[in-house]
């Protein structure tokens, strides 16, 4: 899934290693295929994971990830990060929040290990010839200058497991016995919420009744989630939580400063709905979580050049 902010149709994408001014669907009309994702995994010992090739083993300081803070997928991968203590063994680049006439853009100096001035770089220099586009997350490998794994969900899933030996962090957000409903409930909502509000942008160009639609619905889940956590203090336990809280927490995040104003989805506000509030806020105050959101950025990034104040809202209550 993309970032995109208001005004991004035409979001940019690169044609055999070249940037062109062009959408994915444009690309399939003239008949020109993008290439797929990255797929490969970072396990303890380098074995290959569920999808590409191995020779990735977990190493103190030879990972680099690239991510926005404007952007919510990059977002759940820089939380486990986070979550996970990796500070001090995978890199860290960030993008600037405003995209460039490239894509996302670098500052001067933000990307020490290839002095990339824009994430296509990055693309480009693991694949010359690279057709597609140039998100963000990304998981490069120094050792070997490729890019590891572009998917969010993957890199989360990796970040997990794969650095526990070293790290000493044992904690489990995908404990084996809650898989099945994890996964269940990570696709449900990536279909029912997030998947709505994609709709809820689009369809302000479209008709009244699909973006009426389109809200409705996005509020049914909040309701629903309002709901079970009425009765328990994250999605599928009163312990702790799970990596589907962890991927839901950029959406709330974004709600109320991005959804709620830019996109015209104000039923309700998060703020509105207590117990849901009162759960964003403990997810956001737990560990280091708080310093991978960055609100101004977020701002910008959806808003510029005319960024909005408010909401003024304490996540820290």
């Amino acid at each position: 899934m993309l970032c995109k902010r208001k005004g991004d149709e035409k979001m940019g994408i690169l044609v055999k290693g070249k940037w062109q001014d062009k959408t994915l669907a444009a690309l399939k009309n003239e008949g020109i295929k993008a290439d797929g994702s990255f797929r490969n995994w970072v396990t303890p010992d380098g074995s290959a994971g569920p999808t590409g090739k191995g020779g990735f083993k977990a190493q103190k300081g030879r990972y680099q990830l690239y991510v926005s803070y404007a952007c919510p997928w990059a977002s759940r991968a820089l939380i486990m990060w986070s979550l996970k203590g990796l500070q001090d063994y995978i890199g860290l680049s960030v993008t600037d929040p405003i995209k460039g006439d490239d894509g996302w853009k670098f500052s001067a100096g933000a990307d020490p290990v290839l002095d990339a001035r824009h994430i296509a770089g990055v693309y480009v220099k693991a694949k010359p010839d690279y057709t597609g586009v140039a998100s963000v997350p990304v998981l490069w490998d120094k050792e070997t200058n490729q890019i590891v794994n572009n998917e969010s969900a993957d890199i989360m899933r990796m970040l997990e497991t794969a650095f526990d030996e070293l790290t000493g962090d044992q904690v489990d957000y995908y404990p084996e016995a809650l898989r099945p409903q994890i996964d269940e409930l990570n696709a449900y909502l990536d279909k029912s919420l997030i998947g709505q509000l994609s709709k809820v942008s689009s369809a302000k160009t479209q008709t009244q009744a699909t973006y009426e639609t389109a809200v409705k619905n996005v509020f049914s889940v909040l309701d629903e989630l309002e709901s079970r956590l009425s009765k328990q203090k994250y999605l599928l336990t009163d312990d702790i939580p799970v990596e589907s809280d962890w991927r839901l927490l950029p959406t709330l995040v974004r709600f109320d400063i991005v959804y709620y104003e830019r996109d015209h989805c104000n039923l309700r506000r998060l703020v509105d709905y207590p117990h849901l509030w009162a759960y964003a806020r403990r997810l956001y105050q737990t560990k280091t979580v708080a310093e991978t959101v960055n609100f101004e950025q977020i701002k910008v990034h959806n808003y510029h050049p005319i960024i909005p104040l408010g909401p003024l809202e304490n996540w820290q209550a």
